[in-house]
């Protein structure tokens, strides 16, 4: 234990030094007066006045976005692996989720929230400096303030949460926890920032309604990287590594189904009709990508399966997270079946091109589909096709913004963690030994069983 504190101090450090090389002047100093007034000063806007009815429906999201998570991705990931690691993934997913949102508070808010930076944020909300109980969001002002640092907080926590699925069932815990708190520092921080909080892809217009870049691509390289750097399970191509228990997979699908809900619908921010558009389209989403993957899983593999269902479920959750509040009904209809097709070949002819061990198809689902939903949030948004942009909308510029945030994402969570998995490998070693891989990581790593034997 005094190791993994050591490493995550060390983890404080480079934080501290590379926020402030990157952190933005907070404000630039104001314009002197014109030298003639104006004939007639514009009329004052309305003070800002807190909505009980979005303030509820905001904390009832950020609810069904805990419940997406723990229990939700705790019980997907560990339906899929195998019952001597059950323990350890759900213990991983809950730890994890509980060391960002502390990080989220201590830093995190601040430096994807706070400042004017194009990259990070400033310092000036550090330890959530200068909220109180009556202070309103600026971002969503009829909001208190603790509510939007609580609902961004939990997305912080599911993105590195899910980054878990990728290296499962060989991992080292407390390595696990240091590189979380690295790549959460100097990856989901900035692209949050970049994208949400001011920086450099929402001044040039990319949409992302509530996480495609930010949350399922960011993650899915940050996984896909992590399964080649960590490697492959022993026995991986030669025996079955089957799934365990698909029964609790399945109950951890449907928990991600209804905590999405508070993902999506709750990032319009209030209680309103965009909210009611987001809803709707993750209903539709989903159901079309699972529909699209275990239609095409019958006609590549003659059946359809328990766990092609739950996976296009999650394909249709993961493409219609960038596009939710920016596209019509139809069009996230069309967004899910070209999801559900695309995942399933992302964890079936992709994996097997790349060659990674990437245990639970984090990169394959989140990755892919994340992909597909940002690039053709483009397309869909545009009015002729039932989006909600305006009239003289470009799909062709929008489309090249949107590419661009893509790859911008894959080049900084690649690189990000690459040297974060390093860092960890380095102070405390990635992965178990051989014999702790065979027994099992719930006996090694925790003690305990997930199951009586």
């Amino acid at each position: 234990m005094k190791k993994l504190f050591a490493s995550l101090i060390l983890g404080m450090v480079l934080l501290a030094g590379g926020t402030a090389a990157l952190a933005q002047a907070a404000a630039e100093p104001a314009a002197s007066a014109p030298a003639v007034a104006p004939a007639a000063a514009p009329a004052a806007a309305p003070a800002p006045k807190l909505d009980s009815g979005d303030t509820s429906w905001m904390l009832t999201s950020t609810l069904l976005v805990i419940l997406m998570t723990i229990p939700g991705l705790a019980l997907f990931y560990g339906g899929l692996g195998r019952s001597k690691n059950m323990l350890s993934v759900l213990v991983q997913v809950f730890v994890v989720f509980s060391l960002i949102s502390v990080l989220w508070a201590l830093y995190g808010y601040t430096l994807a929230f706070g400042g004017e930076g194009t990259f990070f944020g400033g310092f000036d909300k550090l330890f959530l400096k200068g909220i109180a109980p009556a202070t309103l969001s600026g971002a969503l002002p009829t909001i208190p303030e603790y509510v939007f640092v609580a609902f961004q907080g939990t997305f912080a926590a599911i993105t590195v949460a899910l980054i878990v699925g990728s290296f499962a069932e060989r991992a080292r815990f407390g390595a696990v926890l240091l590189f979380g708190a690295l790549w959460f520092t100097f990856s989901y921080l900035p692209l949050a920032h970049m994208v949400w909080g001011g920086g450099l892809l929402g001044k040039e217009g990319a949409l992302d309604f509530a996480g495609g870049t930010v949350v399922h691509i960011n993650a899915g390289i940050a996984g896909l990287v992590g399964a080649y750097v960590v490697g492959k399970r022993i026995g991986f191509g030669k025996e079955a590594l089957a799934p365990h228990s698909l029964t609790l997979t399945l109950v951890g699908a449907s928990l991600l189904w209804v905590g999405w809900f508070g993902f999506n619908a709750g990032s319009a921010g209030a209680a309103n009709g965009i909210a009611g558009l987001a809803f709707i389209n993750t209903v539709l989403a989903t159901a079309a990508a699972t529909l699209a993957w275990i239609g095409a899983e019958s006609v590549h593999k003659g059946k359809a399966s328990a766990l092609g269902a739950a996976s296009g479920a999650v394909a249709g959750l993961v493409a219609i997270t960038p596009a939710a509040g920016f596209v019509g009904p139809v069009g996230s209809i069309v967004l899910g079946l070209i999801a559900g097709v695309a995942g399933l070949w992302g964890v079936t002819g992709l994996k097997k091109l790349l060659g990674a061990d990437d245990s639970f198809d984090v990169f394959g689902v989140h990755g892919v589909c994340g992909i597909v939903g940002a690039i053709l949030t483009a397309v869909f948004a545009a009015p002729g096709f039932g989006g909600t942009q305006a009239a003289d909308y470009a799909i062709g510029h929008q489309l090249w913004v949107q590419v661009k945030s893509v790859i911008v994402t894959i080049v900084w969570s690649g690189v990000v963690a690459f040297i974060a998995y390093k860092i960890a490998d380095l102070v405390l070693g990635l992965r178990v030994t051989e014999e702790a891989e065979r027994e099992g990581l719930d006996i090694t790593s925790h003690g305990e069983t997930a199951y009586n034997r």
